[in-house]
């Protein structure tokens, strides 16, 4: 579908993808996460990412139910909906990186985060109530593929260097593998949204805004880490058995 710049959706999403080459390659290869496959990564880190994404996940959930109120019909209203269904179901998945690193409800809900951090959503919940159809998905089908390599990257480190299982990775698995025909209907909602009169030219604006934003949360996490924390490993989950005694319920580190 050719909007009334005369540009298609597919154009427009090459066009975006290839001017943020430079900052999908910086978020894909990012430091944080060689440290992380390095076993570099303290304790406090793990739980500010865990803390971290259950602040974020919660609002962007927010955002996509704000956003398919305001587009219901058609396409668009289905998509958004279903993004926001995904984020429930990733705030669910969150509770086992949060029961393997010993962190309590009341923890990950009371966690501090870097500002720098959440950023992301502070600019998607801008988008929910400001930004058109064209500027929502084009952002987000630019951002998901670096965001979904970089989940699978984080699940993969924990897996080999810290020994998690696959309830502690499973939040990273489910981002790291793309959404059933997301893309292809993400690109006929971006094609409608061209044709209503949504400009292509903003709609690069907020998908250049949201990846470095994305960047920015990988650099608040390793700048935490750069600042000497302490090398100590994440406290076991753990259990009590029917005597009283205290069990760890965590597969042995390597």
């Amino acid at each position: 579908m050719t909007g009334r710049s005369g540009t298609t959706a597919g154009e427009l999403v090459a066009r975006a993808r290839g001017e943020l080459v430079e900052t999908a390659e910086a978020i894909r290869s990012h430091r944080f996460l060689e440290r992380l496959r390095g076993r570099e990564v303290a304790d406090e880190r793990l739980r500010a990412l865990a803390g971290a994404q259950q602040a974020i996940v919660s609002s962007d959930r927010r955002s996509f139910a704000v956003l398919a109120a305001r587009f219901p019909s058609g396409l668009a209203g289905e998509l958004f909906l279903g993004l926001a269904e995904g984020e429930g179901v990733a705030l669910d998945k969150l509770r086992g990186l949060a029961d393997w690193l010993g962190m309590t409800d009341e923890e990950l809900h009371v966690h501090e985060p870097h500002p720098g951090a959440q950023a992301y959503p502070a600019f998607v919940a801008w988008l929910a109530l400001n930004g058109s159809r064209a500027d929502v998905v084009l952002a987000f089908l630019a951002n998901l593929a670096a965001w979904g390599e970089n989940c699978g990257q984080v699940a993969a480190a924990l897996r080999e260097a810290y020994g998690a299982g696959d309830d502690a990775v499973a939040f990273f698995d489910f981002f790291a593998g793309p959404g059933e025909d997301f893309e292809a209907r993400a690109l006929q909602v971006l094609g409608e949204g061209l044709a209503a009169g949504d400009s292509p030219v903003l709609a690069r604006r907020a998908t250049r805004l949201l990846q470095a934003y994305e960047l920015s949360f990988w650099d608040a996490l390793a700048e935490g880490r750069e600042r000497g924390l302490s090398g100590k490993l994440p406290a076991a989950p753990r259990d009590r058995s029917s005597d009283g005694c205290t069990i760890d319920m965590r597969s042995p580190r390597r």
